[in-house]
């Protein structure tokens, strides 16, 4: 294990400065992965995340180089707003530009004075761009095997003030974050993670893994959450990297992104991974239009989600799936439909109302244009949205999801119970059909699942909260 030992700098004497936008409420792992190459070259480093901490003139009063992590689009999104202040605070800065979405966006960002575009594993290209003050002329994607340091967070917020688990019974636990991979081998058209790393993903070693769950373990952490797209990439890696959690920390629970594939394909090592703590799953369905999950490439069905579904409740692993309702596929009767499916699964309880909000995000080389019928039916990439415009063939749809997501978001500053978010979902959905609204039945809805504090989705548009907090 290759441990950072380099002193922590005073953000006032930083040479580099690491910024995290958003992290969907997680203490930054792709900053406290270059923290710890930087500090093991002697380079004074200070990391800011955005989401917990303002943008303060003594963190850039010495800074040379500017590195800002873009690993989602809300993040994306905080950053356009933010370079102008990173400007001011650091004028002679050199900016560069990191994760899924800093290739995708690179001429957009260059627009706005970022001069190096690093993604995939990318630390060894910002190390390599701050010694040699060199910035490469065209963006640097990085798909093979890099070392894994032993992440080095002291530089971040502390993790009690990052989203905690919130058990069904409303205990709160502080929860740690970690990565056991990067990438993912899998090519679903509509995820950002697949226009960079092309169906490869990286693992760090177990040991890396596992101390980096010490040191968070070590000042509070007791949840951790497993941030790799898919868990079960390398479902051997991963039962390793499980057993070894679980015999350092029995108990420590955790939880972990696994795709419904793979749920289906690896169903024997579920048990064990039970026994080893873990606790709940996030699966992105995305649908339950099987037409719009082949459209979507997602290697599953219907079917095949309601199978994982029982097989993880026989099991007593909790399931959160994840949505993305609003394609320009989806009609007025399948989202009733989406609805209902989750009442009749007992799931209302276990799905965060803003995933029944979300619009379908393409962004640039995005896979669904390789559709033959796609790009007929975008615009022309719109720089302020990050993403290819289009409607559904039915407007109706349009004016749906514009009014429930302005409810969901509405629901959410008044901190609304799941189940009466859904009611109004459910009202509107009628409403929009022309159709009386069938009464609900509470004995439907589910019993509560353990879930994050942080509901937010990383395709979501950032809140004018989120572009005022920093």
């Amino acid at each position: 294990m290759t441990a950072c030992t380099a002193k922590p700098c005073a953000p006032s004497g930083a040479r580099v400065v690491l910024v995290s936008p958003y992290e969907l409420g997680r203490q930054p792992f792709n900053l406290a992965q270059p923290a710890a190459w930087f500090g093991r070259a002697d380079i004074a480093v200070a990391c800011v995340d955005l989401a917990q901490q303002k943008l303060d003139p003594a963190t850039f009063a010495h800074a040379k180089f500017v590195a800002i992590y873009l690993g989602m689009h809300t993040a994306t999104r905080i950053a356009a707003a933010a370079l102008p202040k990173i400007r001011a605070l650091a004028p002679h800065a050199r900016i560069a530009a990191f994760g899924l979405y800093a290739p995708v966006n690179a001429a957009w960002l260059k627009g706005l004075g970022v001069e190096a575009i690093f993604g995939g594993e990318s630390e060894p290209d910002l190390l390599a761009w701050v010694q040699s003050g060199i910035a490469p002329a065209d963006t640097v994607v990085r798909r093979s095997k890099i070392e894994f340091l032993l992440p080095d967070r002291r530089g971040l917020p502390e993790l009690q003030r990052y989203a905690k688990l919130i058990l069904a019974d409303g205990t709160q636990k502080t929860t740690g974050f970690a990565e056991a991979s990067r990438g993912c081998k899998h090519l679903c058209r509509h995820c950002p993670v697949v226009p960079v790393y092309e169906g490869k993903f990286r693992v760090v070693p177990v040991e890396i893994v596992l101390a980096d769950i010490a040191q968070q373990v070590a000042v509070g952490a007791a949840h951790i959450s497993f941030g790799d797209p898919d868990f079960l990439n390398g479902p051997t890696h991963a039962l390793k990297v499980a057993e070894a959690l679980h015999a350092r920390f029995p108990d420590l629970s955790w939880d972990a992104t696994i795709k419904v594939e793979h749920l289906l394909n690896h169903a024997e090592l579920l048990p064990r991974l039970k026994q080893c703590g873990l606790l709940f799953v996030v699966t992105a369905v995305e649908s339950v239009d099987d037409t719009i999950l082949d459209k979507l490439a997602k290697g599953h069905t219907h079917a095949d989600f309601e199978a994982v579904l029982a097989q993880c409740r026989t099991l007593g692993i909790a399931l959160a799936p994840t949505f993305v309702p609003f394609t320009p596929w989806t009609t007025l009767a399948g989202y009733r439909e989406l609805l209902a499916t989750l009442l009749k699964l007992n799931l209302v309880e276990a799905v965060p109302p803003v995933q029944l909000a979300i619009r379908l995000l393409v962004p640039q080389g995005s896979y669904l244009m390789k559709l033959p019928d796609f790009a007929a039916r975008v615009g022309a990439f719109d720089e302020a949205m990050l993403g290819y415009p289009w409607q559904a063939d039915d407007p109706r749809v349009d004016t749906l999801q514009a009014d429930i997501m302005a409810w969901v978001m509405d629901a959410e500053k008044a901190a609304l119970p799941r189940a009466e978010v859904f009611a109004g979902l459910w009202a509107r959905i009628h409403a929009a059909l022309g159709e009386a609204v069938p009464p609900l039945d509470p004995a439907q809805f589910g019993a509560s699942v353990p879930h994050h504090s942080e509901p937010w989705y990383c395709c979501a548009e950032p809140t004018e909260t989120q572009l005022a907090s920093f």
